[in-house]
């Protein structure tokens, strides 16, 4: 479990694809602390640790995971949001993240607002039933506001640290991303009767 507070932006440094790919992270985690088999959020998905070095950490991904999530695009030198696990006690910064990506967005739009920039992501439709306006919704695993929804859409603003030490700063229009929405909604649509995907259970 995350709460959507990105604490490093890692570097992909290497991939090795294969029947289970491995992707090696550059970080300026306290990698130390971090177990063999830990949970890591990078972007959005949750991956176990498989190895690590001084200053970097190496996860597999299936081939499932790489279909459905943005990871398959992924190449050296692009940049990662990175999150540890939660623990007890730890303070919840953002929302309840899983780190199980329900589909992946683009952004549709970027502009100047204020001293921030308004983005407006495009999304599968059958996600948008369960995005509220004001609620929280994780993108590339930062925990975001949401101001306005549509059948399609929704918008969001980033404030100028959330553009400095996530890799929504040098995102453009266009960019995929990897979207999961916020629990409570999940577990409504369950008594609903309804599965993330709109369709009946």
């Amino acid at each position: 479990m995350f709460t959507g507070i990105v604490t490093d932006l890692g570097t992909v440094r290497r991939i090795t694809p294969g029947p289970v790919t491995r992707l090696e992270i550059e970080t300026a985690l306290p990698v130390a602390e971090i177990a063999l088999g830990a949970s890591v959020c990078c972007n959005g998905c949750c991956l176990s640790v498989v190895e690590k070095g001084p200053n970097w950490m190496a996860f597999e991904v299936s081939q499932e995971t790489l279909s459905v999530t943005t990871l398959g695009s992924w190449r050296v030198g692009t940049r990662v949001n990175l999150e540890r696990a939660l623990k007890v006690g730890d303070e919840l910064g953002g929302h309840l993240v899983s780190g199980h990506v329900d589909g992946v967005g683009r952004i549709a739009e970027m502009r100047p607002d204020g001293g921030s920039i308004r983005i407006t992501f495009e999304g599968p439709k059958p996600l948008m039933r369960f995005i509220a306006s004001k609620g929280s919704i994780a993108v590339d695993g930062i925990s975001l506001t949401v101001n306005e929804v549509t059948d399609s859409s929704f918008g969001v603003n980033i404030i100028p640290i959330t553009q400095e030490v996530t890799n929504l700063g040098a995102a453009k229009a266009g960019s995929a991303v990897n979207l999961e929405i916020d629990q409570v909604a999940r577990y409504v649509a369950r008594l609903l009767g309804k599965d993330s995907q709109g369709t009946d259970k």
